[in-house]
């Protein structure tokens, strides 16, 4: 399986729809699976920006039409009625095959998600031409009890859509980013399942995303791996 990793630096506003989408066609030939970060199509700190920018799922059409040639796995803030959700979508064969709603809103110190957007309450995986997959938004993975329901589902590949700020610099590196590997070598590990790793990169109102995009075997080993702050769209075989 041929897989591109796009460590992707939205902007907030609705620029990075064509964006995204210019991406992808670029990657098709060359690729079965290209994976964007959380909120890839709008940018992370929205907050009212919500109102303007959010998508209703009718208006990604496009990455229904491109998923006909490459599976694509991307974040976006979606129109749900009356609210807005924090979504990992997943196209393929010319449809959404599956979308994850965020569970776990961060609340605290810089992050402000449950007050704009509604939580999900499902973990699930879906059938694709890779075998069993499980999707799931940053914060998700943070918690036990995720990893018990990830563990259930017995997934062949774990998605992971990410947008982590930078935090903890020292001599020994970054600190986030260690606690982000510790995370996702324990969850491959527990389900002896690939995982791919995409966080985003650049900057928005003083908060700097440090990338470090990867791919894990189920041995939970690190295979392959973007460098950090860098926007790159880089493929891999697994």
């Amino acid at each position: 399986m041929k897989v591109t990793l796009a460590q992707y630096s939205p902007k907030l506003n609705r620029s990075n729809f064509d964006d995204i989408l210019s991406i992808i066609e670029q990657s098709a030939s060359e690729s079965n699976i290209i994976v964007f970060p959380e909120l890839a199509l709008n940018g992370y700190l929205l907050q009212d920006k919500l109102f303007e920018d959010a998508y209703t799922l009718s208006e990604l059409q496009p990455f229904c039409d491109l998923s006909k040639d490459i599976d694509i796995a991307v974040g976006a803030a979606i129109k749900d009625g009356l609210v807005f959700r924090n979504a990992a979508l997943y196209f393929s064969k010319g449809k959404l095959l599956s979308k994850h709603i965020k569970v776990h809103l961060p609340n605290y110190g810089m992050f402000e998600e449950a007050r704009y957007f509604k939580a999900g309450d499902v973990f699930e995986s879906f059938m694709t031409q890779f075998g069993k997959v499980s999707m799931l938004v940053c914060e998700d993975l943070w918690h036990k009890s995720v990893h018990h329901d990830l563990i259930k589902e017995d997934p062949d590949l774990i998605i992971a859509l990410v947008a982590s700020p930078a935090r903890g610099f020292s001599d020994d590196g970054l600190k986030i980013q260690q606690q982000w590997m510790d995370i996702i070598k324990t969850v491959a590990k527990e389900c002896s399942a690939k995982v791919i790793f995409v966080n985003r990169v650049g900057f928005e109102d003083g908060l700097g995303f440090w990338g470090g995009s990867c791919i894990l075997d189920e041995k939970g080993d690190i295979v392959h791996q973007l460098p950090l702050f860098k926007k790159i769209t880089q493929n891999f075989t697994i």
